[in-house]
């Protein structure tokens, strides 16, 4: 399955109300980027094993991807041009040595 098949998928397990889309799916990513969190966190002092976060951190980073696809779709943006966007941003900092910094126009 490629980006964009996948983005199509879950279109058949987008249940939230389509009037507050935005906010839903903005929230969503951000909850699910805390769950990859929390396991690292839980990695780190201990609690489990790499192979316990690993496993984990898989099913995490689907949930991530989810909501990512989910806006893609929902804002009309294709998900593959926006990683290929993304490298090509981020090729362009690693040549004008600007990979470390802040903001997002360096």
């Amino acid at each position: 399955m490629n980006l964009n098949e996948y983005t199509l998928k879950t279109r058949e397990t987008a249940i939230y109300p389509p009037e507050t889309f935005l906010e839903y799916l903005t929230l969503g990513l951000a909850s699910e980027a805390g769950e990859v969190s929390g396991v690292v966190k839980k990695y780190i002092r201990k609690d489990q094993n790499l192979d316990v976060a690993k496993e984990k951190l898989e099913k995490e980073l689907g949930d991530v991807m989810w909501y990512w696809a989910r806006l893609c779709d929902e804002l009309g943006l294709d998900p593959q041009q926006v990683i290929e966007n993304n490298i090509k941003k981020l090729q362009a900092r690693k040549v004008n040595q600007t990979l470390q910094g802040d903001g997002d126009d360096r």
